[in-house]
């Protein structure tokens, strides 16, 4: 009995190496991608300037295209940690492409936006429209949506639930594959331990967690990052913005 233990967690710990090794090809593939993107981004910026309008819009339509895969590519590193993380050996030989394609499918299933609607894509589009319109909302806007997207990011909370720290100071985060909050990864796991049939601790979420349903996956660290960059950035602007202040007091 222990012997037929001690090779199931063998089996299950090599499929979580190669998983780590898919994985990996699909987190560069991103990597280039949101590389690629902001690239795109600076050209179309001064193609705007050039007022080169048709080429931006063809630069947009192949952001779009980029962001498609990117999100595709995201799905299925998702679906690769899932599906090593949770994987059981059974009697039957277990057929890994069928896992991997029904959880791939389901991921991307519950996808809550078009690349249209994706924070890069976003931000592509707010880089090109201040190159005339700076400090004007966007077509479609109002004031209060130029205050909430203007430093908009992909995350539903801002600090982990449990352990109160902001999403920028995690070191090791993760995030729920159902509900997609965001937690400090050892705060979370010693949450669901200690709480069976564990829910999301969000208030009002009812989102289910369980061991295997809480990953890093491949985008959370690179958003993480681009969250502490914006915040930068907003902390320069106020800086600036209270000299200026400072600046017209004293005349």
């Amino acid at each position: 009995m222990a012997s037929a233990s001690s090779s199931s967690n063998g089996v299950a710990g090599r499929l979580r190496n190669a998983s780590l090794v898919l994985a990996s090809d699909n987190d560069s593939t991103i990597s280039d991608i949101r590389k690629a993107v902001t690239l795109m981004k600076n050209i179309a910026v001064q193609l705007e300037k050039d007022n080169q309008t048709e080429k931006v819009k063809d630069l947009e339509n192949s952001v779009a295209a980029l962001l498609d895969l990117y999100g595709d590519c995201a799905h299925r590193s998702s679906a690769i940690h899932s599906v090593a993380n949770g994987y059981q050996p059974g009697e039957q030989l277990t057929d890994f492409k069928k896992l991997l394609d029904d959880e791939f499918t389901k991921l991307k299933a519950t996808a809550s936006s078009a690349p249209e609607n994706h924070h890069l894509m976003r931000q592509f589009r707010e880089a090109v429209w201040n190159v005339h319109h700076a400090g004007e909302p966007m077509p479609g806007d109002d004031e209060e949506d130029i205050v909430m997207t203007s430093t908009q990011c992909p995350f539903l909370n801002v600090n982990c639930p449990v352990s109160g720290k902001p999403l920028t100071e995690l070191t090791d985060p993760v995030r729920s594959v159902d509900c997609k909050h965001v937690y400090d990864k050892a705060s979370i796991m010693h949450y669901i331990a200690t709480n069976p049939n564990a829910k999301c601790p969000i208030a009002g979420c009812r989102g289910k967690l369980k061991n295997n349903k809480v990953v890093c996956d491949p985008m959370l660290k690179h958003e993480i990052e681009e969250l502490r960059t914006m915040n930068k950035q907003s902390n320069r602007d106020d800086v600036i913005e209270d000299f200026t202040n400072a600046a017209d007091d004293e005349g």
